[in-house]
């Protein structure tokens, strides 16, 4: 959803969420940029703009600091405090993506060449070290301890999903219970984050921030459960990476999960060689496929994905209502509305 850049549309022509968001936040997101580049600067590295503007302007539709903005926005916030934190979310974003991309040894990044194949396994974990550093910088400006706090605690957490996905990769024991500890950390634990400091920065009530975290959570689990369906039928244009390419990385995704506690002893077996030891042939991913449809993997997956959106809806019941809360409520809607 945030890989590809060009303007949607929904069945009745209209724009969808993520454009939406970015025609209410214009001037916003211009501030933003501006931002993202000067900070991305670096006066004896040269290096690293290269490899970042390669990341950051690839057309990205900076969903998660779109989130940090809206959140603040949308409860009448008046101050420059929210740009300082949108880019600290897309530069903690962009690190992570920097990072994953060396430790799953991908190629290809929002339809792109990924940097670490272009610039080396070192210059993608320096790079992705040095945007933590400025995410870090630009958090601190904001004078508030609160802030910093949420934020250092979705980095670790961040940090410590993706090292519990190492862990329970490629072992058939994983459950849907470490596969939700797995996305809340790597991917929900920074939509949380961004909702949430948009409300404190805007000087809202507990049970408002509150609602607004349990929003980025829900929203960003549907958006990792949705990604994870589409690598078993999505389109590269659609997810940004090959198709397959969990089923080539061993990655245990709820599809599979599921699957696997269904599957008869011969399937089982199946996925203990394709899975735990590796040994991939020729025909493998179809045979996959085939067992996820026979079990209805996908489906169930799918309506997971739908239950989180409404979770996520539901969350901002009692927020104040006007452009931006409706765009959010009809953003969760739009992110699983691929695999709906």
């Amino acid at each position: 959803m945030d890989g590809a850049g060009k303007e949607k549309t929904d069945q009745t022509g209209a724009k969808a969420p993520p454009d939406r968001l970015i025609d209410l936040l214009a001037d916003d997101l211009q501030t933003v940029n501006r931002l993202i580049r000067e900070r991305m600067a670096s006066e004896h590295a040269p290096r690293i703009p290269e490899v970042t503007a390669h990341l950051v302007e690839a057309g990205g539709k900076r969903l998660r600091p779109m989130l940090t903005l809206a959140a603040a926005r949308m409860l009448g916030y008046q101050g420059q405090d929210h740009v300082k934190l949108a880019a600290t979310v897309e530069f903690i974003h962009t690190a992570t993506l920097l990072h994953d991309d060396v430790v799953d040894e991908s190629q290809l990044r929002r339809g792109r060449k990924t940097a670490n194949l272009l610039w080396g396994n070192k210059s993608s974990i320096l790079v992705g070290d040095y945007l933590f550093s400025r995410s870090f910088q630009l958090m601190v400006e904001t004078g508030s301890l609160r802030v910093l706090d949420i934020l250092a605690n979705a980095s670790a957490t961040i940090a410590e999903g993706e090292v519990l996905q190492l862990t329970a990769a490629q072992d058939l024991r994983t459950d849907e219970s470490i596969y939700l500890k797995v996305i809340r950390g790597k991917t929900a634990a920074l939509f949380s984050a961004a909702t949430e400091v948009g409300g404190v920065i805007a000087g809202a009530s507990e049970d408002v921030v509150a609602a607004l975290r349990d929003y980025g959570d829900a929203l960003g689990i549907a958006f990792q459960i949705v990604d994870d369906v589409l690598d078993y039928g999505g389109t590269s244009a659609v997810i940004g990476k090959n198709t397959g390419d969990d089923f080539r990385e061993r990655k245990l995704t709820l599809p599979i999960i599921h699957a696997v506690a269904s599957s008869s002893s011969e399937e089982r077996a199946f996925w203990e060689r394709v899975i735990e030891k590796g040994d991939q042939r020729d025909g493998d991913l179809d045979r996959a496929m085939a067992i996820l449809a026979a079990h209805g993997s996908i489906v169930y997956a799918r309506d997971s994905a739908l239950a989180w959106a409404k979770r996520a809806k539901v969350a901002l019941n009692n927020l104040p209502a006007n452009k931006l809360s409706e765009t959010l409520l009809e953003l969760a809607d739009f992110v699983v509305e691929r695999v709906a």
